[in-house]
């Protein structure tokens, strides 16, 4: 499984551990779905259009060794009103639209969305990393 936090964070948190700067904390936490998987840089392709929203996520596991820490709570994305796509990957961003991309990761098992399917991830099922 590969993923990562994005560049802007790791820079943050840097300076946070540094002493250099304070790390905000952030109100929201959103999801975003991926058919193209980002990087560290950010990019991929987002999902757009038929329905396709960002949801919110603020609730995850306390980091366990190594660095990995998953989704705490069931995860519901809005139901498609046309095929999405095969998604690949998710990444999570401060904002529901723009925003700064915080880090992303490949999904265990690809999954191809089409019209009318509701997208759903259940608790333990996004695994984000530090390494």
């Amino acid at each position: 499984m590969s993923g990562s936090f994005g560049n802007t964070l790791e820079d943050q948190i840097l300076d946070h551990v540094l002493k250099v700067a304070p790390l905000a904390v952030d109100t929201n936490l959103y999801l975003a779905l991926y058919t193209v998987a980002p990087t560290d840089a950010g990019g991929g392709t987002e999902l757009s259009g038929d329905a396709y929203v960002r949801v919110v996520c603020n609730s995850w596991s306390p980091s366990v060794a190594g660095g990995l820490s998953a989704n705490a709570i069931e995860v519901l994305f809005p139901e498609a009103t046309a095929d999405w796509g095969t998604v690949v990957a998710f990444a999570v961003w401060n904002a529901l639209t723009g925003g700064t991309f915080k880090m992303w990761a490949d999904l265990t098992v690809n999954r191809t969305i089409l019209d009318k399917d509701s997208v759903r991830f259940n608790i333990g099922e996004l695994i984000v990393t530090l390494d």
